[in-house]
């Protein structure tokens, strides 16, 4: 391979780690952001819950900075194949990441208003987090499988996306029972339910994460593998 080979080659790769560091680095903070709003529910921690708010515009400015990398590797680079894949999914997972952080912090802002309604305990508020978490653990395993270019593991975040749906149903039945049967809870009630379908919603957001890693490291999408499983 001719120097001039090797150096496009070498700046690709380079390129294309400091790609994934961005993200792996958006994704923590999403996860912390999840976990922060989490906390600030369960405790009434209005401080906390304005901490999540705020970080947010970190989050934020990593994916500008995703966007604008990944603009620039395709108009200097010209990817082709798979290497063309990656960095495409890069942009769109950055733009999936900034949602995920926007729901978090659409928690935290929820947290004020949930505990300015009075001092009763909705107990339901202490199943949120167990919910919660499973959805950050689909955010952190689906970041993985894109840093690995594990197709198989993106693949079993989209099983997982069910078992979170699950848990929204059976969550959101028992606080609309519960408010059926406690009237005075209404508003406070219908803030947690916004926090369950924003829950709900980072779960979807994982799956969709989960798709790109799978389209990105096999070049099919994983809508096509199933059909094709379903039809063996």
């Amino acid at each position: 391979m001719a120097s001039g080979q090797e150096h496009t080659v070498k700046a690709f790769d380079e390129d294309i780690s400091q790609l994934r560091g961005l993200i792996s680095q958006m994704g923590g903070l999403a996860e912390q952001a999840i976990h922060d709003a989490m906390k600030a529910l369960s405790r009434g921690d209005t401080a906390l819950a304005e901490q999540v708010r705020k970080k947010d515009k970190a989050i934020d400015a990593i994916e500008a900075e995703v966007e604008r990398l990944a603009v620039r590797v395709i108009a200097l680079r010209a990817p082709m194949a798979d290497d063309l894949r990656e960095v495409v999914a890069a942009l769109k997972i950055g733009a999936v990441i900034e949602r995920i952080g926007d729901y978090a912090k659409n928690i935290a802002k929820r947290v004020p208003l949930i505990h300015s309604e009075g001092e009763d305990r909705i107990e339901v508020v202490s199943i949120l987090p167990t919910m919660a978490q499973m959805a950050s653990d689909m955010v952190h395993d689906v970041l993985d499988a894109f840093s690995a270019r594990n197709a198989e593991a993106a693949a079993e975040i989209c099983v997982r996306d069910s078992a979170l749906d699950d848990f929204y149903d059976s969550i959101f039945r028992t606080l609309v029972t519960f408010m059926i049967e406690n009237p005075q809870t209404i508003s406070q009630v219908s803030h947690l339910l916004f926090v369950a379908k924003n829950i709900e919603r980072i779960g979807d957001h994982a799956t969709n994460v989960a798709e790109m890693v799978y389209f990105a490291a096999t070049g099919s999408y994983l809508a096509e593998r199933e059909a094709v499983e379903r039809a063996a």
